[in-house]
């Protein structure tokens, strides 16, 4: 029988007071993730909400047929290479998880370096997170996370006997090998997930421990709360470089791999809001700046000498181009960059000194760099998709400007992509700002105004959310739906000044963006606004919150993916995992003017008495970015204000993290449950 009535929630007032201003938080109590009564109640919407979605069962089976019968189940990935072998992971039928493998050669025999299938026994979620060979090809350090927590364990991998060393290190965020096959750098977190230290550390050359592990030597400490530390290599496997970086100023030292005991050396000390990233080539330092360069440049810098005095531009300032990132190999450079809020790639020849840009046809698409893990190589090997055309790998000869396809992924099941169409549309803001849409539909589908659409957005951190290709939609699409995406502000289409339009003190341009492009889509005859869904995940379910509480008529449903909704109560909390270093996006609560801008959009605290859309918002019990809680809470006091009659659904994954399902057939019972409740709740047939 059809359970009706959700599940209420306990009122335990809590209130704070900061500012002057005293807020009762009446679900404190749901942060206790020990608490029986807490899983009890996460239980029970769960429950509530798969009752509420029992009649869509039979097209939530149709749905992830239609999603599968479209993935060619058994694939490859195209080989990499580096070292001298050929890198790449194959899917097999059945099995959630890749396969890692290698082969010397094309004829060479397969090697299997990590089944993630095999790691995965015995545990409900698995994830790979580093994965790094060292140099002389014998030994895999690569790390797992098995509880979506993104808490990850070191581990070391003979690759030529098969066999695990005795190492294990815990909460390791990154791993880099030095040049003599035996030392490594890891970087470490914190309490609150802040990866702070980097150490050295000797492979054991007998057993460890009783515990298990020994503790490498430390070698950098990040003491300011508002910064985070990295560690990669260069490509031409000289230098290590260790990163310490806020989301406005960088400072980044290096050491000499061949001597991976000296001590580290600074390349420019930190000056607030200079962001510099460096690669190596012949002596020279190359360095994507912002300083007196808000959209970024690069510059060549002698190692010896790597002030300002001595900078030479390669790629100059360009207010209108955004330099997002650069690939260096021994005779060319390949810059990643935004023009016109679409991501191109520019060649420079440095034998030449000739430049050159690689085009691409279509409206609005997505574009990156693959594996290039070569120095010196004059192929460059990038991943092209759009909304139609889906994930094609090709090698491009920077010297002849050759493009060949490698790889098309395919998709099966009688998918035509004649049979839909791209644009790219601009709404216009409040403010008069053009805000670029990218949109797909069925060739078949009017544009009369009756068509029912979801209208996604994300707009934070200087994210660029690309017009990639997504199999799953084509189920959305093949039923009269339109699909789009909002580029809005927040975000970093236009570079880094897009970002710093929307952040701060002036956030709200975000909400106010998404708004401008969903009433654009109805005006425009491209959705029926009665029919119109609104998506968004994480930063993007915080735009969701807000923008139901600015708009609620904006929209008939609205999904929202660990949504980042109680804003004030999570930024006064510093001892959780990001607060400190989000002060720098979000704004610092304790602050009073930061205070009143934040509270006067955080969607938990403007939640009111009035009608809000059909929602779905969905969370995990064990995600690390955007604590459970959050969207646990939202949800019981949205269900004692809201005036309206319509669906408000809490799903709660209690085995996954941030990503949801890790296993790729969960994930797709996912998405199956998630678009069978948008096309029964917009009316668009099964």
């Amino acid at each position: 029988m059809q359970n009706t009535i959700p599940p209420v929630a306990t009122i335990v007032p809590t209130t704070h007071t900061i500012h002057g201003d005293t807020r009762t938080d009446n679900y404190r109590w749901l942060q206790d993730k020990t608490s029986a009564d807490v899983i009890a109640y996460l239980d029970a919407e769960n429950a509530y909400t798969k009752s509420v979605m029992e009649p869509t069962e039979a097209l939530q089976k149709t749905l992830y047929d239609e999603l599968l019968g479209r993935i060619q189940e058994t694939d490859l990935s195209v080989p990499y290479p580096y070292g001298g072998w050929l890198y790449y992971t194959r899917t097999e039928e059945g099995k959630q998880y890749p396969i890692y493998c290698r082969k010397k050669g094309e004829e060479g025999d397969e090697q299997v370096t990590l089944d993630v299938n095999a790691l995965a026994e015995g545990e409900k979620f698995m994830a790979v997170g580093a994965y790094a060979i060292s140099d002389d090809g014998n030994l895999l350090a690569y790390t797992t996370d098995n509880t979506g927590f993104r808490e990850y364990t070191l581990r070391i991998k003979n690759l030529v006997t098969g066999e695990l060393l005795p190492d294990v290190i815990e909460k390791v965020d990154g791993v880099s090998w030095a040049a003599d096959n035996k030392t490594l750098f890891y970087v470490t977190e914190d309490e609150t997930k802040r990866p702070h230290e980097i150490y050295r550390y000797e492979l054991a050359p007998s057993a460890p421990t009783s515990e298990g592990t020994r503790v490498g030597t430390l070698i950098y400490e990040e003491p300011d709360a508002l910064y985070r530390c990295y560690a990669y290599r260069s490509r031409d496997k000289k230098l290590l470089f260790v990163i310490s970086a806020s989301s406005t100023t960088t400072e980044l030292h290096y050491l000499e791999l061949d001597s991976p005991t000296d001590a580290l050396t600074v390349i420019l000390p930190r000056e607030e809001g200079h962001e510099y990233y460096a690669e190596h080539r012949d002596g020279l330092f190359y360095l994507r700046t912002n300083k007196d360069a808000p959209t970024f440049k690069l510059i060549a810098t002698p190692v010896s000498a790597p002030e300002p005095l001595h900078w030479s531009d390669v790629l100059p300032y360009r207010p209108e181009v955004g330099l997002e990132d650069f690939d260096l190999f021994a005779g060319h450079l390949v810059a990643s960059e935004q023009a016109d809020g679409l991501p191109q790639l520019r060649v420079l020849d440095f034998a030449t000194g000739t430049e050159h840009t690689i085009a691409f046809p279509e409206p609005t698409y997505a574009l990156s760099g693959e594996a290039n893990r070569e120095f010196e190589t004059t192929t460059f090997r990038f991943r092209y998709s759009s909304l139609v055309t889906p994930p094609s790998v090709f090698d491009y000869d920077l010297n002849t400007r050759e493009r060949l396809l490698l790889k098309e992924t395919p998709v099966l099941g009688g998918w035509d992509r004649s049979s839909y169409v791209t644009e790219r549309l601009f709404a216009t803001a409040s403010d008069g700002t053009r805000i670029p849409i990218s949109l797909v539909r069925h060739k078949d589908t009017p544009v009369d105004g009756s068509a029912a659409g979801v209208l996604y957005g994300y707009g934070s951190y200087g994210i660029i959310m690309p017009a990639s290709f997504r199999s799953s939609v084509f189920s959305l699409l093949d039923r009269g739906m339109v699909y789009a995406i909002a580029h809005i502000r927040g975000g970093g289409e236009y570079g880094k000044p897009w970002h710093d339009a929307a952040k701060l003190m002036t956030k709200m341009n975000t909400f106010t963006d998404f708004i401008a492009c969903a009433d654009f889509l109805v005006e425009q005859k491209q959705v029926d606004r009665e029919r119109l869904a609104i998506m968004g995940g994480s930063a993007g379910g915080l735009l969701m919150g807000a923008v139901v509480n600015l708009r609620p008529d904006l929209a008939k449903a609205c999904v929202s993916y660990v949504p980042f909704v109680d804003v004030i109560n999570t930024m006064l909390d510093d001892t959780l995992p990001l607060t400190v270093g989000e002060y720098l996006e979000w704004g610092n609560p304790n602050e009073p003017e930061a205070y009143a801008y934040m509270l006067s959009y955080s969607p938990y605290d403007q939640l009111e008495a009035k009608d809000y859309p059909t929602m779905l918002v969905k969370t995990s019990l064990n995600d690390s970015q955007v604590m459970y809680w959050e969207p646990a809470k939202y949800v019981a006091k949205l269900r004692t204000l809201k005036t309206d009659s319509n669906p408000l659904l809490l799903h709660c994954n209690m085995d996954a993290g941030h990503g949801g399902a890790s296993g790729r057939y969960d994930a797709l019972h996912e998405a199956a449950f998630d678009y069978a409740f948008l096309i029964t709740q917009l009316g668009a047939g099964g």
